[in-house]
């Protein structure tokens, strides 16, 4: 399946603290029908986002997907607004009931990319693997992935399914992963990062982006996407947004040519320390 370089992320299209119904449904709606107009025809969402909000939304908005692929994640629950906590629950029976619910949800048959969003420590990984390895022989599922994991943790998922992306939190100002990245690039694993522009903090904190964003006229939150795409050709940054002007905007990041020196300035840049 042939994806853009540049996906959009579904979380921020719920309410506060990715709880409820967005504060501006018509412009959340909005944002969904305009992923095509600018050639973005990967979304990714996941069953905890609202809960629930962000798949009924998009299905409301897009269905039925002309062109487009919904991928989705399962395996994290969200007790209520005021429990920062996201509990992973890696039970197979829940996993197999994440994936049918988001099938109802979405209005499809199959699902293109199911993604597990965390691997529950609670749950043997190769039963949670076995499950999500049943529902791609099943047809339930196209394709499969991981969230937040480790080369090892891929390298054992292998063993029971091909695995298709890994979503791991990198950007410009945090590269714990590295390593992961490397592994994916090397091994024709898609690599999306999320948490892309580091929540907005690395227009303040990243050192030499202010500068090379004025350089090129544009704001330091492009140059991170831009960054990204540059950075390795297995990414694919799935930035989020509520709004149409800050969709246009990340979108527009795609057209920057950032030059060898801004790459190397950026690829070896640090928190400021006054961050």
């Amino acid at each position: 399946m042939v994806v853009n370089r540049l996906g959009f992320g579904a979380m921020r299209i719920t309410g506060e603290r990715i709880w409820g119904e967005p504060e501006d449904r018509p412009e959340a709606v909005r944002v969904l029908r305009r992923l095509p107009d600018v050639n973005v025809n990967l979304i990714d969402t996941a069953d905890s986002y609202g809960p629930f909000v962000s798949e009924d939304l998009i299905a409301e908005a897009l269905y039925p997907y002309d062109g487009l692929m919904i991928a989705t994640k399962g395996g994290l629950v969200r007790p209520g607004v005021t429990d920062d906590g996201w509990p992973a629950v890696g039970d197979p029976h829940y996993l197999g009931q994440c994936v049918r619910m988001s099938l109802r949800r979405l209005k499809i048959d199959r699902i293109d990319l199911w993604q597990l969003h965390r691997i529950d420590p609670k749950v043997p990984r190769d039963d949670q693997f076995g499950a999500i390895a049943e529902m791609i022989d099943s047809g339930l599922i196209r394709h499969a992935g991981l969230s937040q994991v480790s080369v090892d943790e891929i390298i054992a998922a292998g063993k029971y399914f091909p695995v298709a992306t890994v979503q791991n939190r990198y950007n410009v100002g945090d590269r714990a992963d590295e390593d992961v990245l490397l592994y994916c690039e090397a091994n024709g694993i898609g690599f999306m990062p999320w948490s892309p522009i580091g929540g907005g903090a690395l227009s303040t904190s990243v050192c030499n982006i202010d500068a090379i964003a004025e350089r090129h006229r544009c704001d330091p939150r492009q140059v991170a996407i831009a960054w990204l795409l540059k950075r390795s050709s297995a990414m694919l940054p799935i930035p989020g947004t509520s709004r149409v002007k800050h969709l246009d905007m990340n979108v527009a990041s795609v057209a920057i040519d950032l030059s060898d020196e801004d790459i190397d300035a950026l690829s070896s840049s640090h928190l400021r320390s006054d961050g």
